[in-house]
């Protein structure tokens, strides 16, 4: 083979490999925003394990809200539970707005939007969230959850 024969195949296979586009953005789109969507449906039921069923159960989760940063699906979910299941007014009603989804490549995405709250004791915290996903075995998974609250 003739070195600018190998340097195209070389070229060829590096182009196909990192293809920074998703074959079908369309139906990511989708299935982000069922992740999302079942998120909020699992919250509003009071199951705490079901809403987290959108983040990747993994120890390099991460999550940064509040000022804090948390790592790991175990300590996120710690988080969660301390600060609503655990707090004595419940989990309330949670809303999402503004979605904007980006699908970055073929496993890797940003979602953003707005969150709101409405506890039941009257309060009705809410603000802003960029997650981060990727593409795993079982499917869109939130890696890096930003929250901040108004």
């Amino acid at each position: 083979m003739l070195p600018t024969s190998r340097a195209l195949l070389v070229t060829a296979a590096l182009m196909t490999l990192g293809s920074p586009v998703a074959a079908d953005p369309a139906s990511d789109v989708i299935a982000i925003r069922a992740v999302l969507d079942a998120q909020v449906v699992a919250w509003n039921a009071g199951d705490l394990e079901g809403y987290m069923k959108g983040y990747w159960r993994s120890p390099e989760l991460s999550f940064f809200g509040g000022g804090t940063r948390t790592r790991g699906f175990d300590e996120t979910l710690a988080r969660y539970r301390r600060k609503y299941k655990d707090a004595g007014h419940g989990m309330g009603a949670l809303s999402f707005s503004d979605l904007a989804i980006d699908v970055l490549s073929a496993d890797a995405a940003i979602a953003r939007g707005g969150w709101h709250l409405v506890l039941h004791d009257g309060k009705k915290p809410e603000g802003l969230f960029t997650l981060v996903l990727r593409r795993k075995p079982d499917g869109w998974r939130i890696v890096h959850d930003h929250s901040s609250a108004d």
